[in-house]
């Protein structure tokens, strides 16, 4: 139970410090400066929290890295499915604390949660979120591997830094979801556009991560 609360906990602050910042920061194309910022907050979450819950749960915080790790024979069935279910369950418990801190401040909650939408439709939020999930889920099983040299002791250096550069060019797309649980929690208290577009930020990570699981076996089929 330890390893899932720890990913309950994992999630809760990657969501928290990630959308509360694009929110603080008025993330917007217009602004790339809260782009920056954002991207930043998104990737030194996952730093934080990879030299916090690492040695307990291995710091997925992610759905779609979940995934992964089970197609790559890293974990069983049952930890992966408690490990979704928990992961979800702390991004929603994010959005409401967010989506409090907004409404007590005065805000609009539906429009400051940090919530996904596709600016360009469904099929290029698709496409973009397969893309950007499956590159970024290939760095977590890479640097994670027991089998890949010493890079594993580097390993949450190295996926912060590469969510940095995976918002980077996502945010102008759909805001950057790489992760069906980050998504899920906002949508839930934005609605609109961000809740009947959900499916994308579920479908495109999911679809993302078993494509980087399939290409982590071609490419290092010893087992890891």
């Amino acid at each position: 139970m330890k390893k899932y609360l720890a990913e309950l906990v994992g999630t809760f602050v990657l969501t928290f410090l990630g959308c509360g910042a694009a929110v603080a920061l008025g993330c917007s194309d217009s602004n790339t400066a809260s782009i920056v910022g954002t991207a930043m907050a998104f990737g030194l979450a996952v730093v934080a929290m990879a030299y916090t819950i690492g040695g307990i749960s291995g710091c997925h915080i992610n759905p779609a890295i979940t995934l992964g790790c089970f197609l790559t024979g890293r974990m069983t069935s049952k930890d992966c499915g408690m490990y979704m279910v928990f992961q979800t369950i702390g991004a929603i418990l994010a959005a409401a604390v967010l989506a409090l801190v907004v409404s007590t401040a005065g805000g609009d909650v539906a429009k400051s949660t940090g919530a996904n939408a596709c600016a360009f439709g469904v099929t290029n939020g698709l496409i973009v979120e397969i893309v950007l999930t499956c590159l970024f889920v290939l760095v977590v099983l890479g640097a994670t591997s027991k089998t890949n040299g010493a890079t594993n002791n580097f390993a949450g250096l190295a996926i912060g830094l590469s969510l940095i550069l995976i918002h980077l060019v996502g945010i102008h797309f759909t805001g950057t979801s790489v992760n069906p649980a980050r998504s899920i929690g906002p949508a839930l208290f934005a609605g609109g556009d961000a809740l009947s577009q959900l499916w994308v930020f579920i479908v495109g990570p999911f679809a993302g991560g078993a494509l980087a699981a399939g290409i982590w076996k071609v490419i290092h089929p010893a087992k890891s």
